[in-house]
């Protein structure tokens, strides 16, 4: 059973996303936190969440705030945003802070599911909407390009593969029966890129890909 801990300062919000989850098939609320501050003071490191269902705008500590400090302390603890908020700037940031979804709080019920079930199948989860919107974004240059040149030219061919496979909704053990390798080294691509690019999940390679149009298959 997959535990939730749900963060957000509206307790409608809260109740209503707590009752959804329990009707989600492998799915549990483990508890409820109004910030990020109570969200630190309930957890037992012997009984963690699986999952993290964050708001960014609440008061004390907020999701940005939050998000940091769980990749610092618990980096195994998955991170989904659900927000009001949908800027690409905003998007970026918790992507930045170790964020590995994003839903707007418009979403319909059943993406929710699809959402939570992807992170745990595929390592992230874009919203088709947000999805365009960060490539319209990167491509026109809200993020500052660093000196990649050099790194895109001298990728080999294999990990530029696994790149643009990565880029779609394949798991890890998908994109190695694709590629014909073992889950073994689709590890050593990933981590290579990881350090290559300078990023630390899935979620930032992907966004590499796509300033670096190497994202199409």
């Amino acid at each position: 059973m997959r535990k939730i801990a749900i963060v957000d300062d509206h307790i409608l919000v809260r109740k209503g996303l707590s009752e959804i989850i329990h009707h989600l098939s492998g799915y549990t609320v483990l508890f409820e936190a109004d910030n990020g501050e109570h969200f630190i003071e309930q957890l037992d490191p012997l009984n963690l969440p699986h999952l993290v269902l964050l708001d960014i705008m609440m008061p004390k500590m907020n999701g940005f705030e939050t998000a940091k400090w769980i990749s610092n302390h618990y980096p195994q603890i998955n991170i989904m945003v659900l927000s009001t908020l949908s800027d690409e700037r905003t998007v970026l940031k918790m992507f930045k802070y170790g964020a590995k979804g994003y839903l707007t709080k418009d979403s319909i019920l059943s993406e929710l599911s699809t959402g939570l079930d992807a992170i745990f199948s595929k390592g992230m989860y874009f919203n088709l909407v947000l999805y365009a919107n960060l490539i319209y974004t990167i491509k026109n240059g809200v993020e500052e390009a660093g000196d990649e040149y050099s790194i895109i030219i001298n990728l080999p061919e294999r990990e530029k593969e696994f790149l643009r496979h990565l880029c779609t909704d394949k798991s890890l053990k998908q994109i190695a029966g694709l590629m014909n390798i073992s889950p073994r080294t689709v590890d050593g691509y990933r981590d290579n890129l990881y350090r290559k690019a300078s990023v630390s999940n899935r979620i930032g390679l992907v966004l590499f890909a796509i300033k670096n149009d190497l994202n199409k298959l």
